[in-house]
């Protein structure tokens, strides 16, 4: 819309040419024309810039393609990125319907021929050139617009397919890892039940061991899930307390030397470096280094090693878990920290496929990195970078 005082910005370097403009723009009747004049580009840019930050900005431009510093619509690039919203009208001595055409692409609301211009042609022009540039400017925020909200909707469609997928792996899941553990309770629960009377003491208390075990079995898939739940929904966060790290990674050792033992495998923990009193959230450490350390088991030769290394820095703390097991397929790598992906040379081994994509979560919520280095049938090393947080004095 039109405001009732149109202020227009002069770009002409001839005196008797600016004067006739604006004799031109006093005879208009139902609009009222204030027009400043300049003579050059680079005046006409000042001025512009100073219409932008005051509370009179330029409605329109007039603009003569033969100026002292600018010649052509070499002038047009220049203004219109000092002021992309300001229509500009074009003024030449010249009939030329290409330069006519050629202006307008390059961003000109109108083309006049100096000869030509009358009081009806001139305003009509100005206004029509304002309406347009209003009209143009508007589609566009209204396009941007859409072009966000169009965005926005592809992310939460996209959030909405993954949580899908994910609620789709999370029932599978559960129906297959639940079903062993289920089956050995209700297994040992019947021949408890029924074959009581057979039943010596100790047979007795290794089906007990049996049930113990799977009820952990399920409780730890279950906390699984429901830290990736709150790692899928962004709610973990870091809650940090005072932690002597190394006697925390040594408690870590002593929890996972029965399991170890098992395969005849040498847990190895060595610290280097001076460990400084730092605050740290122990249950996302806990998930982190144990998951890692409980894999570097798990996917370890029977007879092999597991070396655990602190090694401490003046700004950082890096966790490096080295095994010599199976190691992880190059096409598994990319994957590798996605919920539910477990890698294909896993075999039989039991797991959820959630423990690497739980501990990438809780290394970024403590602001970390974690890195991966690994080759079939030569082993796997995990290196996870922390920041120290340390006490205030």
């Amino acid at each position: 819309m039109l405001v009732s005082l149109v202020k227009v910005l002069l770009i002409e370097d001839s005196l008797a040419e600016a004067r006739f403009l604006q004799e031109i723009l006093r005879q208009a009747n139902l609009r009222h024309f204030h027009l400043v004049h300049v003579k050059r580009l680079g005046d006409a840019l000042a001025e512009l810039q100073k219409g932008l930050i005051s509370s009179h900005p330029y409605h329109a431009v007039l603009l003569d393609l033969t100026l002292p510093d600018s010649q052509g619509l070499a002038s047009l690039p220049l203004l219109l990125q000092q002021a992309p919203n300001l229509p500009i009208v074009v003024l030449t001595n010249t009939n030329d319907d290409e330069l006519a055409i050629e202006a307008v692409r390059q961003g000109a609301q109108d083309y006049l021929v100096k000869r030509q211009i009358d009081a009806k042609l001139l305003v009509r022009s100005l206004c029509y050139a304002i309406e347009r540039k209003q009209a143009a400017s508007a589609l566009q925020a209204k396009n941007q617009a859409l072009a966000t909200q169009v965005q926005e909707s592809a992310v939460e469609l996209d959030k909405e397919k993954q949580l899908n997928r994910f609620k789709s792996e999370f029932v599978s899941m559960l129906s297959h890892d639940f079903r062993s553990p289920l089956t050995t309770i209700l297994l040992a629960t019947g021949l408890l039940q029924n074959s009581d009377e057979k039943l010596t003491q100790k047979q007795k208390l290794t089906h007990f061991q049996h049930i113990n075990a799977a009820i952990k079995n399920m409780a730890q898939i279950l906390d699984e899930v429901s830290l990736a739940g709150k790692a899928e929904a962004g709610q973990l966060q870091c809650q940090l307390a005072y932690l002597d790290i190394e006697e925390f990674c040594q408690e870590l050792i002593a929890e996972l030397e029965l399991s170890a033992a098992k395969k005849q495998i040498d847990l190895i923990f060595t610290c280097q470096g001076q460990v400084e009193a730092a605050l740290w959230d122990e249950n996302l450490l806990r998930h982190i280094l144990g998951n890692l350390l409980s894999n570097a088991i798990k996917y370890s030769l029977a007879g092999s090693r597991v070396r655990f290394n602190l090694i401490a820095r003046p700004e950082i703390v890096t966790f490096q878990i080295q095994d010599w097991g199976i190691g992880i397929p190059k096409a598994d790598l990319q994957q590798l920290f996605q919920p539910f992906h477990r890698a294909s040379n896993v075999g039989s081994n039991p797991g959820t496929g959630l423990g690497l994509a739980i501990a990438k979560k809780c290394i970024e919520a403590c602001n970390g990195e974690i890195f991966v280095e690994s080759e079939v049938g030569v082993g796997t090393t995990f290196t996870v970078i922390l920041p120290l947080v340390f006490v205030a004095s």
